[in-house]
């Protein structure tokens, strides 16, 4: 279980770590103490033998062996003293607080003695700590604390007329005190318990709050986390991760978020290549199956209802099935328009006459419904390379739209065109691109502006994601996601193989930042910048190569406008503002030709303030 569980480890990694501070603090807060205990203890221990032997100085200068018995029996039987005694410098015990001690001779060896007599002789001074000593004298008895006090040959001494000791002889004897540590073991023993009690006690409340932390702030994010996992695995994309906080987990929630979405859209679009596919073979066996059915509906119903004047009933009957057959046909052409999408044959051709061929063959849609057709057409325009069919089909389509646009009550379609200087900025679509190992970086499944994307994998230390470039060159408008800025340790490469996408020894001409590189087959490298508010971007075989010169048309109405929200997957096959009167490929058919001819076509509109289509192609095309 623990090896299964994040929250647990780190729970159980933070109250091991607990654990092991607290005991070692714990383990020389308890030396100390005892430490401190024992120094207290031998401060007071000192004094008194000093003061006692203070105290028996006059009586000993005075010989006075019963005085001085009398006061060690005394001192020596309180409750505070385990023994008094005095020797002398043989060794000989002449004074004690136990009566049957007195004249026994102890030896070298006796832990009152030995310190003095480690060298074999007497020594003549002791250092202050060596004047202590803790002994226990029986296994089971209590721990003792002994004070040797050496007693000096002192003037007084050697000049008295009651004494024999000669001026050369240092140490007379020695006092020696002992005490009983009960009650300093006790205390000790005390401290010992409070303070282990203590640390576990600090241990035990820290490992709760831990624990509460780690599950609040690690734990149940994980948790959301692992579950949207499998509730994606299972397929549901619409599942969020709700995102409560700004930390790395919060970023983490935000990119799962950020990845579903864009699962979800390589879903729709792969849904949407599948219907295409299986559209395209359903054109073809519609254009065998269907349209000569409909054709022989559409001939007999019309002759029919050439023959039914005079009978209502069967009139309205018959131009219902004309109008729907014509309806049906309609869209079986549209159907095979879009699947019959092929490379165009070009010739140098005048796109003022396709113009007005294009509305020659729409004019009676037009004064039904109403629609007055302005042209403002350059007459020194230059010849264009171009489909001549193909591009009159993109001018019936879009001059279509705009009368539908307009609707019954009338109104105005203008059409501009004019002579127009182009640089490849904003205008030149990169359609391929390679890293230096060859790999395809264009993803078809992933779109900006109706546009496969250029994908790039970014990373810095532990964090990485998928950034999409605009394909056109020139563009600042980029899907970079929570890439962080480059310079600061971020690493560009291709998705597929790792190879980095940084150009080595380069930088931004205008910001200094590092720049990305990659190849577009047979037209040399493409380099750019992505920091934020630069925009650089450099194609010197575009830049070099480039023929400047377009031919403008616009196609301008003053119908309904369409909807701000359906502007972006305008050209999607089956996007349609006509409800169920439109297929949804007319603009994906015009997006198609106009892309073949190495054109561009946009749209600006306003709801209620009419559409522009503005369509631009090259004069080389």
């Amino acid at each position: 279980m623990l090896n299964s569980k994040i929250g647990l480890k780190l729970t159980f990694g933070a109250v091991l770590s607990i654990l092991v501070v607290i005991g070692v603090f714990a383990y020389f807060n308890i030396q100390s103490e005892n430490k401190t205990l024992l120094m207290e203890v031998e401060r007071h221990a000192t004094q008194f033998s000093e003061h006692l032997k203070s105290d028996m100085g006059y009586d000993m200068l005075h010989n006075d062996r019963v005085r001085i018995q009398d006061s060690i029996s005394r001192i020596g039987n309180q409750g505070a003293i385990d023994g008094i005694r005095v020797f002398n410098k043989a060794g000989e015990v002449i004074y004690s607080s136990i009566p049957r001690e007195i004249g026994k001779m102890v030896t070298m060896e006796a832990t009152s003695c030995y310190r003095c007599h480690l060298t074999g002789e007497p020594m003549k001074s002791l250092q202050k700590q060596e004047h202590m000593r803790i002994f226990r004298p029986a296994p089971d008895g209590p721990r003792l604390l002994g004070i040797i006090n050496p007693v000096y040959n002192e003037p007084s001494c050697w000049t008295a007329a009651c004494h024999e000791h000669p001026e050369t002889q240092t140490v007379l004897g020695v006092l020696d005190v002992t005490m009983p540590l009960t009650k300093v073991d006790e205390n000790i023993r005390r401290n010992q318990i409070a303070i282990v009690a203590l640390a576990a006690s600090v241990m035990i409340i820290l490992s709760v709050i831990i624990g509460f932390l780690v599950r609040w702030w690690i734990d149940r994010p994980v948790r959301d986390l692992l579950k949207a996992t499998r509730e994606v695995a299972g397929g549901n994309l619409n599942y969020r991760v709700e995102v409560k906080r700004e930390d790395e987990l919060g970023m983490l929630a935000k990119s799962f978020n950020s990845m579903t979405d864009k699962l979800a859209e390589a879903r729709l679009q792969l849904f949407q290549s599948d219907k295409l596919a299986s559209l395209g073979k359903l054109a073809a066996g519609v254009a065998h199956e269907i349209n000569n059915p409909l054709t022989a509906v559409l001939t007999n119903s019309s002759y029919l209802l050439k023959r039914s004047q005079g009978q209502p009933e069967t009139s309205d009957d018959l131009q219902v099935i004309v109008s729907e057959t014509i309806r049906c046909r309609e869209i079986v052409k549209s159907l095979l328009d879009f699947a019959r999408q092929t490379v165009p044959k070009k010739r140098k051709a005048d796109i003022n006459e396709i113009i007005q061929r294009a509305a020659t063959v729409i004019e009676n849609q037009l004064s039904v419904n109403q629609v007055e057709l302005v042209m403002d057409l350059d007459t020194a325009l230059p010849n264009v390379t171009v489909d001549a069919n193909q591009i009159q089909q993109v001018f019936i389509n879009l001059m279509v739209n705009a009368s539908d646009a307009i609707g019954a009550q009338g109104g105005t379609i203008k059409v501009i065109s004019k002579a127009i200087s182009l640089g490849p900025a904003g205008t030149l679509q990169i359609k391929r691109a390679l890293c230096r190992k060859r790999h395809d970086l264009i993803d078809r499944k992933v779109q900006i502006d109706s546009k496969p994307a250029i994908s790039m994998r970014y990373r810095k230390k532990k964090q990485t994601g998928i950034i999409h470039l605009n394909p056109m060159y020139g563009s600042i408008d980029h899907n970079l996601g929570d890439m962080p800025a480059l310079g600061k340790g971020v690493d560009l490469m291709c998705p597929d193989c790792s190879a980095s996408l940084i150009a080595e020894g380069q930088t931004c001409p205008k910001c200094g930042s590092p720049v990305y590189a990659f190849e577009v087959p047979l037209k040399g490298l493409v380099q750019g910048c992505l920091r934020d508010g630069c925009g650089w971007q450099r194609w010197e075989h575009a830049d070099s190569a480039w023929n400047d010169e377009y031919v403008e048309v616009r196609v301008i109405d003053d119908g309904c406008g369409i909807p701000k929200s359906q502007l972006p997957k305008l050209f999607e096959p089956f996007t349609t503002t006509k409800g169920q009167k439109g297929t949804g490929l007319g603009l994906a058919v015009t997006w198609g030709i106009v892309d073949n001819h190495n054109g561009t076509i946009s749209v600006e509109s306003e709801e209620g303030a009419g559409t522009t289509f503005i369509i631009r192609i090259p004069v080389g095309a």
